[in-house]
């Protein structure tokens, strides 16, 4: 356009000849900068893509890790369980039987009978769950919540 413009203009046909050259370098010199803005922005993509990809290696590691320590409390918990059904048959033996309560004190056969009356684990459980962790949470960072979809990096990729 602006060639179309510098030829109905009039002048010296020199003038205008410079003038075309010069639109031309002008164009010229924004092609380059456009051509290196464009390297420079496919350089940063393929450093984000390889950050991603670290990421998302990170992210697996991280699920798999949580399932495997998923695993194991669930084994500890299950284990927990049947060591206090087992205490409490013992508590309850103890308890019918004669020869218990002759073997125990009458402070002891108190305690013994207060346990056995009710769940054994709900009488140890504020010993039990004196741990660090806060289990209030557990519903946000619980690992059936983590999704393994890759719906979206689909649609991103696509």
């Amino acid at each position: 356009e602006q060639g179309l413009q510098l030829l109905e203009l009039g002048g010296s046909v020199e003038e205008d000849c410079i003038r075309i050259v010069r639109c031309f370098e002008a164009t010229r010199q924004r092609c380059c900068r456009l051509e290196q803005d464009g390297r420079r922005a496919r350089e940063q993509l393929a450093r984000a893509e390889a950050e991603r990809a670290a990421l998302e290696v990170k992210l697996k590691h991280a699920r798999n890790q949580v399932e495997v320590e998923m695993k194991k409390r669930h084994r500890a918990e299950a284990e927990l369980e049947k060591q206090e059904r087992k205490l409490q048959l013992v508590l309850e033996l103890l308890m019918r039987e004669p020869w218990g309560k002759e073997v125990l004190s009458t402070e002891q056969c108190s305690v013994l009978s207060a346990l056995a009356g009710r769940r054994l684990g709900a009488a140890l459980a504020p010993i039990r769950r004196s741990s660090a962790v806060d289990e209030s949470c557990q519903s946000l960072l619980s690992h059936s919540d983590i999704s393994y979809d890759r719906t979206e990096d689909d649609v991103v990729r696509s």
